[in-house]
């Protein structure tokens, strides 16, 4: 290595901590190469979100021309698996294995199923959609079948992502736990960025064959990042037993009741679901939205959920530059619920307007108000998970998260159906026209639940001027005795 780069690389290794996100993480033993590379299993997930909540539901009806409700279920049915999140982390947790790993079997079957439904899902399109040869099929076979491989891409896309975060938090020392889970997140949101564009470039001109062809070779790229994120990750130890190497697991229902009964645990899970679904119900609706109402080609809508992850990536940058200052994570969910109502009132006016860029302005708040609520959420939940649950812990957040969303999901094309119907194309209502008042309305109801959230978020945030209690310090993880006296 010659002079020139060598004296660049020791001013990328020290601006990496000052400006590189989360680069402060990295440990002696846990160096940034190696934790970059384990988060890929979040880049995996990442693109399956958008494929499934981005390009599919825009494809499916707008090109394909299936009723919007029947989308928001098939859509939804990945978040069918979302509730055993808790349950899948708790088994890890106290997982016995004859080969002495404790995550790796769980993230790597995850992967299976996830590479099977994203392996069966052209196929069932291609059925559903009647074109070619495949018309001759009846139209139940297209909808099971594509019901199945929705439904296997998220049960494989929750146990790798709870599985993969419960293996980051352990791997990292507690003073950098949750550095460690903000990058993840960060690489989410990175791949789902990436994956959005690839995808709008892709289907620029769109064809069921092309389409076909970015689900298979999102199906490999699944395959060949998840194995290498797991590489040498994990260290093979004796044969693990139980609880406490007395060869016994503890129960679920056991674990469970002494999680539950933590700080107010339930109102925390409450407050998360509510915001969860606020944020949640437009995932189905946006990219249709500007395609039926704005007009947009089906490259400029998959781009949306890149600006989407841009505005998350941008609140969640910002969530952990506060926080790390000793901030309280309940008051940034709260900011972020703030921000998300004239998030989607601009969302609203873009149709009477007409005007795209008041669309892609909402979109991007509504990202960046999504990235507040869910690292103050995150932070507040790893800070006062007991060391024996993290699994349980993250699961527990993930499946109401989860379940939030899909339950939003689902709701949101029925109504959005209901109301469009029940207006009928040719009338307006408050000077907005049938088609777009459905999705106004789905909008609407986002901001209302904005504020129940808000609402149930007020008793948990600390007063001003009340000192911070020290489990929350930048770079602590909280205890449940530090808790209890705090």
């Amino acid at each position: 290595m010659n002079k020139v780069s060598q004296k660049l690389m020791r001013t990328w290794v020290g601006w990496g901590p000052r400006f590189l996100p989360f680069a402060d993480a990295a440990t002696a033993d846990l160096p940034l190469s190696r934790l970059l590379r384990l988060s890929l299993f979040q880049i995996s997930v990442g693109m399956a979100l958008v494929l499934l909540i981005g390009t599919l539901n825009r494809v499916m009806i707008v090109e394909l021309d299936v009723p919007a409700s029947l989308v928001g279920i098939m859509i939804s049915l990945p978040l069918l698996f979302a509730p055993f999140r808790a349950l899948i982390g708790f088994r890890s947790d106290t997982h016995r294995s004859e080969l002495g790993w404790k995550r790796v079997p769980f993230v790597w079957k995850g992967t299976l199923i996830q590479f099977g439904g994203l392996a069966i899902m052209p196929f069932a399109l291609l059925v559903l959609s009647g074109g070619g040869n495949a018309s001759q099929a009846p139209l139940w076979v297209g909808r099971i079948g594509a019901g199945v491989a929705f439904l296997l891409v998220g049960a494989g896309l929750h146990t790798i992502q709870t599985i993969g975060l419960a293996l980051a938090t352990d791997l990292a020392p507690v003073e950098s736990q949750p550095k460690v889970v903000g990058l993840m997140y960060v690489m989410l949101l990175l791949g789902m960025i990436a994956s959005a564009l690839i995808f709008g470039a892709a289907l620029q001109n769109f064809t069921p064959a092309r389409l076909v062809q970015v689900i298979q070779g999102c199906a490999v790229a699944t395959m060949g990042l998840n194995v290498l994120a797991l590489w040498k990750q994990e260290a093979r130890g004796a044969r693990r037993q139980g609880a406490a190497g007395t060869g016994t697991t503890p129960s679920f229902s056991g674990a469970w009741s002494r999680f539950s009964q933590g700080d107010r645990a339930i109102r925390r899970l409450v407050a998360v679901g509510l915001g969860t679904m606020a944020f949640s119900m437009e995932d189905v609706l946006l990219e249709p939205y500007g395609g039926q109402i704005l007009h947009l080609t089906v490259g400029a809508t998959t781009q949306l959920t890149a600006t989407l992850a841009v505005g998350g990536l941008l609140g969640f940058g910002l969530a952990s530059r506060v926080l790390s200052r000793g901030a309280d994570p309940f008051r940034m969910a709260s900011a972020g619920a703030l921000v998300g109502i004239p998030a989607f009132l601009c969302v609203i006016s873009a149709a009477p307007f007409a005007s795209p860029l008041l669309f892609a302005l909402g979109t991007l708040l509504i990202g960046f108000g999504a990235g507040l609520f869910g690292h103050g959420t995150l932070t507040a939940t790893m800070n006062q998970a007991p060391a024996d649950q993290r699994g349980l812990a993250l699961g527990a957040w993930g499946a109401v998260q989860a379940s939030g969303a899909g339950l939003a999901v689902a709701i949101s094309g029925v109504i959005r159906d209901l109301i469009s119907n029940s207006v009928g194309p040719g009338a307006t209502v408050a000077g907005i026209s049938g088609p777009a008042s459905g999705y106004t309305a789905v909008y609407g109801i986002e901001v209302l639940l904005l504020m129940c959230t808000i609402v149930a978020m007020a008793p948990l945030i600390r007063r001003v001027g009340k000192p911070l209690p020290a489990p929350f310090q930048a770079g602590v993880v909280a205890t449940p005795d530090a808790l209890e006296h705090s």
